[in-house]
């Protein structure tokens, strides 16, 4: 009896795994059709679309000056290229909700109420830095580079490099707008906490301006459009990472806010926990 139950538990372990196989390849695959869809809808717009993505620098472009193609094969495949990485971004709903079905079911209630919006949010921050950096950031940095060039100097942009210059950009600023995302996470994860936090803001601001250092082109406008939205988004994570503590949570913390991971828990805190993992299991069933 007891050979018989292990062949059948290993048996349920191996149709367990060749189902999530399937059930990930199959989500893998709409995913894919997914963005090929909307490939297949944007390309006969590539060039419109190009030439509104260019907008910001060819509005500053001096008079007579145009962008150029330095590759043979430039005016085709860069705006192909464009396009693809649009269906991208467009489809990262749906990419989500492909990852969100397939992880979903191995999470127990309170873990979905979480997940959520957190997905969510972050997806709407990460469209909102992109639309900062094309609304705001692209006229002001193209309108300062165009402006110091020496007289004399054609200002002709390679439409390769522009469009590497402006991915870099996007997802620079799209990736800074998910600092209140991180920030809410590490205390719910109880990493740290919002009174630890608030003691770090100075390293924290100092840390906005090294990536904003890094991650934007060497001229102090972009360095400051990044580090002072990711300063202010940082804020933003602090005030709302004070709301989602429960008086259990706030236990945990010492007096300095660091989180009191050796303090054993006391007999009603004990009783919740045991209460709330009842309440998530009949739930789930």
């Amino acid at each position: 009896m007891t050979q018989n139950n292990q062949r059948e538990a290993e048996t349920n372990k191996e149709q367990s795994f060749i189902s999530h196989l399937i059930e990930l390849r199959d989500r893998l695959l709409r995913s894919v059709v997914g963005v090929m869809i909307i490939f297949i809808i944007l390309f006969p717009f590539a060039n419109p679309l190009y030439t509104l993505l260019s907008g910001p620098l060819t509005k500053h472009l001096p008079e007579g000056s145009s962008m150029i193609a330095i590759e043979v094969a430039s005016p085709l495949l860069i705006p192909l290229k464009m396009v693809l990485l649009l269906s991208v971004v467009i489809a990262v709903p749906w990419l989500l909700y492909q990852a969100w079905s397939f992880i979903a079911p191995g999470l127990y209630q309170h873990e979905r109420r979480l997940a959520a919006p957190i997905l969510i949010s972050s997806t709407l921050l990460f469209y909102l830095g992109m639309a900062f950096a094309y609304f705001v950031v692209f006229p002001l940095v193209f309108g300062f580079f165009t402006s110091t060039a020496p007289e004399g100097v054609a200002v002709m942009t390679d439409i390769g490099k522009y469009l590497d210059f402006i991915i870099l950009i996007f997802l620079a600023f799209g990736l800074a707008f998910e600092v209140p995302i991180v920030t809410v996470v590490l205390v719910k994860m109880e990493v740290t906490s919002p009174q630890a936090l608030a003691k770090k803001r100075p390293y924290v601001i100092v840390g906005a301006f090294v990536i904003g250092m890094f991650l934007t082109p060497p001229d102090i406008i972009s360095q400051v459009m990044l580090a002072v939205p990711v300063w202010l988004l940082f804020e933003m994570g602090l005030f709302f990472s004070r709301f989602i503590l429960n008086p259990q949570d706030e236990a945990k913390y010492s007096q300095n806010g660091d989180v009191d991971r050796y303090r054993p828990l006391t007999e009603e805190e004990m009783e919740a926990e045991l209460d709330s993992i009842e309440r998530d299991e009949g739930k789930e069933k």
